[in-house]
């Protein structure tokens, strides 16, 4: 199991930080180069810089009454979110598709369906590993 993870490029694990200003106040927000890239990704469908995505995903969390304390993990776990909502079909992979064109409450509808065990093994994969093959 573990050298799928061990064998990854430690480009991906090395950590990079940008300066940026949220909310008027410069900061600097450290991130692994993964999670960046996720981000450009995400500000490439609808056409944001990754400074401009996430200046507006810290306005919206603000305004929503997120907790903005701990954004770094915030800007995380969103990547994985995106990743785990495309995995499921319920956010195109074709990057030309904005994410501002999607039916948010559906999207999150496919999310919900996943819950409680939003991490464990689909059925047919669950039932061989407890039938111990």
């Amino acid at each position: 199991m573990c050298k799928i993870f061990i064998s990854a490029d430690p480009e991906l694990y090395r950590c990079r930080s940008r300066s940026l200003r949220l909310s008027g106040v410069a900061t600097s927000i450290r991130l692994e180069k993964l999670f960046w890239q996720v981000l450009e990704e995400i500000g490439t469908r609808d056409g944001l810089s990754v400074s401009q995505l996430i200046t507006r995903l810290y306005d919206e969390l603000a305004e929503a009454g997120g907790d903005c304390a701990n954004f770094s993990s915030f800007l995380r776990v969103s990547c994985g979110r995106y990743l785990a909502l495309q995995v499921a079909g319920r956010i195109p992979a074709d990057i030309g598709v904005p994410i501002r064109s999607l039916d948010a409450d559906w999207v999150l509808a496919g999310e919900e369906l996943r819950r409680p065990g939003a991490f464990a093994a689909p059925p047919q994969r669950l039932g061989m590993v407890q039938a111990g093959r």
